[in-house]
């Protein structure tokens, strides 16, 4: 009866860790699109954007860092230990938006874009790009 009870008690504590488990991961992607939609508001007040700049910048948004954070999490899986690898993932990515965006901005939005900080962050991952050749 005690190896039953005990049986019982390990259960319901799995239970509970696993409840945690997917709790959490929901808090994290409820977080993950929270700052996807903050960014999308960002952009929008400070561009100006029209009603169908703000659809194309959500989707791409939305695609491409979903896109990395799974890449992310493939290579955490395959337990890469090389911080290389990971910028060389996240430079992909940013430099996706950044041509993505650059489709979909005009010209006067394109700038103040760049000057928001997509100039030196593109500065940085060329900088990146020149010294890995």
């Amino acid at each position: 009866m005690k190896k039953f009870a005990a049986i019982l008690v390990f259960c319901a504590l799995s239970a509970g860790l696993f409840a945690q488990e997917q709790k959490s991961e929901k808090d994290k992607q409820k977080q993950f699109f929270e700052a996807i939609d903050l960014q999308v508001e960002r952009l929008t007040t400070m561009l100006d954007l029209e009603d169908w700049q703000i659809f194309y910048v959500d989707s791409i948004l939305t695609h491409d860092y979903t896109a990395l954070q799974e890449e992310f999490e493939t290579l955490s899986k395959n337990k890469v230990s090389n911080t290389d690898l990971f910028y060389a993932t996240q430079d992909k990515w940013q430099e996706q938006i950044y041509q993505a965006m650059h489709k979909v901005f005009n010209e006067e939005q394109w700038e103040k874009y760049l000057k928001s900080g997509a100039a030196r962050d593109k500065k940085a991952r060329d900088k990146r790009a020149a010294k890995k050749k």
